[in-house]
């Protein structure tokens, strides 16, 4: 009997550390730096987004979020890396809707599941989409264009930052609801030298976030025809929405936001959800967001629950013109 009454107390003063130890690890965590895969080249706008809102996470988490720039294969080399990784919160990514939401049905042979094989942790920003054009393309507005665009399909040409690229994806969407899916594409390595080329006039047009066009918009090197959301920005407020403008069914944002390899421990979601909250109320974090024509993101789009959703419904948007484009 004393044996196994001392059998049972080892065991429970075992358990007792083990659960002690599990909560004190959560409750610590993190206790190194945490390292967020961006899937693109630094300075472009996933990668802007990603260190003003890592920036502030770091302060409320009390360990540097090191930013780590894996490019490669529109984004989803970064992404697989880090849904792969550990599941211990040391590996985050920063993607956008271009890896989350098209990805699938753009690269068949996709080594995650954004719907169901990974941990969103939640929205940190959308991204309008503008459509713009050389400056002295000869639409006036986006009526216009429309009209151009489709009389002269075989002459006109488009420039992207390569397959499954956001300003891929989002023409892809646009030239599908305009009935013109094999409008000459011409795919550039990123969004500079697709944007150079539409400033010196030697590319017609091309959709792509405010986030990279604003300036030259505001500079006149390009024109803006329309901003594919809701409401104006009030970065580019002279530039009318799609509703606006004549195109209502063209209605696209490019978000970016956070996920985690599957299986992360609840007590270090709850962590990060918070530090994402924290930073996207800080009023510095904020104005800069702003300035860079982002828009906040709702209260329930920076759940973890609220961003899986949008991933999913923008994944059913896009997959049927995505999956028929060419490629």
């Amino acid at each position: 009997m004393k044996k196994l009454t001392l059998g049972r107390t080892l065991g429970l003063a075992a358990a007792i550390t083990m659960a002690f130890a599990g909560s004190a690890q959560a409750q610590t965590y993190p206790t190194r730096p945490v390292t967020m895969i961006v899937p693109f080249a630094a300075g472009g706008p996933t990668d802007i987004i990603a260190r003003i809102v890592a920036d502030h996470m770091s302060k409320t988490l009390g360990q540097q979020l090191v930013i780590e720039n894996v490019a490669g294969a529109g984004g989803t080399t970064g992404i697989t890396r880090a849904v792969t990784a550990a599941p211990d919160g040391y590996t985050i990514a920063m993607g956008h809707l271009g890896t989350f939401s098209a990805a699938p049905a753009t690269y068949p042979g996709l080594k995650y599941d954004p719907i169901n094989g990974m941990q969103t942790i939640g929205l940190a920003g959308g991204t309008p989409i503008l459509i713009v054009a050389r400056k002295n393309f000869e639409p006036k507005d986006l009526k216009e264009f429309v009209t151009y665009v489709k009389a002269n399909s075989e002459k006109v040409n488009e420039a992207h930052a390569g397959l499954g690229s956001v300003s891929w994806t989002t023409c892809t969407l646009l030239k599908a609801q305009l009935g013109v899916p094999k409008i000459n594409a011409v795919a550039y390595r990123g969004t500079g030298p697709a944007l150079n080329d539409l400033v010196s006039g030697q590319i017609d047009f091309m959709c792509d976030q405010i986030v990279s066009v604003s300036e030259q918009v505001k500079a006149g090197n390009i024109k803006a025809y329309a901003i594919a959301s809701k409401q104006r920005s009030p970065a580019l407020p002279n530039v009318p929405t799609t509703a606006e403008a004549g195109l209502p069914e063209y209605q696209i944002e490019a978000w970016n936001g956070i996920a985690a390899p599957k299986g992360l421990p609840k007590d270090v979601v709850d962590r990060l959800v918070a530090a994402l909250d924290k930073a996207l109320n800080d009023e510095g974090t904020k104005k800069r967001l702003l300035e860079l024509g982002t828009v906040l993101p709702t209260a329930e789009e920076r759940t973890p629950a609220g961003f899986a959703a949008l991933i999913k419904r923008d994944a059913d948007k896009l997959s049927p013109a995505l999956s028929a484009a060419p490629k």
